[in-house]
């Protein structure tokens, strides 16, 4: 057995197929960042971050002097050039993490005739354009399990660099270095057994992180168009299943698919976490305002409770 395989639990025969998705993963990079960091761009152009006074190192503005105020904390040779007093004020430097996962399995692979992107690729720009924007604001970003939290402005090029070593695809993210106070961002289709999900959220939610989860849907498997004989398979096991009148089982896939859902956005709302969904016809930038405003308020929230 390959030495490789051995370590990473993974049955030697199907060690090809790993690879390949590996390298698919690598070789779509350079293309959905250019795209990551236009979706970005796009938003922060309309947004003026979280900086704000308080302890730190970093410049940041001249204010005037207020009477009460310690004399000391006049900036002299500010206020040398006219008539008023000034006060030299420092960028707020908080220690915060948010760690960022892309679900890069094989059933984000899939991508219908009704979206332009698969899932996996609107995922990658989702993470990748999400840490273009923290590093506007000088938060720590990283990949639990990859790379240890960093500051950046580029982050996303080191966490694009970070992925193509990733040996193996995996939908959730190793959980050992998130700490409390940190932020966990997870996007994914969520289509594991829930039970599954439910034992890494507890993990996650039990060091006292905050988690945001952003699922990913292809449209197709919203609206499950199918009539006549069709073949499914499983991108995850390789099983097939055969409908005769595919239509006939619309209803019930709907709503079991509605149920499963639901029983995600539960988990989320009982751990105090934000939960989104997003179809992949629709434009990349309407989650990650979401995901802003929920990372701005738990940040802001935070700051103000000296974390």
């Amino acid at each position: 057995m390959d030495s490789s395989s051995a370590q990473s639990g993974i049955d030697p025969q199907t060690w090809p197929n790993v690879i390949g998705e590996a390298r698919s993963v690598a070789d779509a990079l350079p293309d959905l960042l250019v795209e990551a960091s236009h979706v970005a761009s796009s938003i922060i152009a309309g947004w003026h971050g979280r900086r704000r006074a308080g302890p730190g190192e970093s410049f940041w503005q001249f204010r005037p002097f207020y009477m009460g105020e310690p004399a000391k904390r006049i900036h002299w040779r500010r206020s040398a050039r006219d008539d008023h007093l000034y006060v030299r004020e420092r960028e707020w430097e908080a220690a915060h993490t948010v760690w960022l996962w892309a679900d890069l399995s094989p059933s984000m692979v899939f991508r219908s005739r009704l979206a332009e992107v698969s899932k996996r690729d609107r995922a990658i720009v989702l993470m990748l354009a999400l840490a273009d924007m923290l590093a506007e604001t000088g938060e720590r970003i990283g990949l639990p399990g990859l790379t240890r939290p960093f500051s950046d402005r580029r982050a996303a090029e080191r966490l694009a660099d970070a992925l193509t070593h990733l040996s193996r695809p995996i939908a959730l993210p190793d959980t050992t270095a998130v700490q409390r106070f940190a932020d966990v961002v997870l996007v994914s289709d969520f289509l594991d057994p829930l039970e599954d999900i439910a034992e890494w959220l507890s993990r996650v939610a039990s060091t006292g992180a905050r988690g945001h989860l952003v699922q990913v849907l292809d449209p197709i498997e919203e609206t499950f168009p199918f009539d006549g004989r069709v073949e499914f398979t499983d991108p995850e096991l390789g099983v097939r299943l055969t409908a005769g009148r595919a239509e006939n089982w619309r209803e019930d896939y709907q709503n079991r698919l509605e149920a499963h859902r639901a029983e995600l956005r539960d988990m989320a709302r009982k751990a105090g976490w934000t939960y989104v969904l997003h179809h992949t016809d629709r434009p990349a930038s309407e989650p990650l305002l979401v995901l802003h405003s929920a990372l701005s308020g738990a940040l802001d929230v935070m700051q103000q409770g000296g974390a």
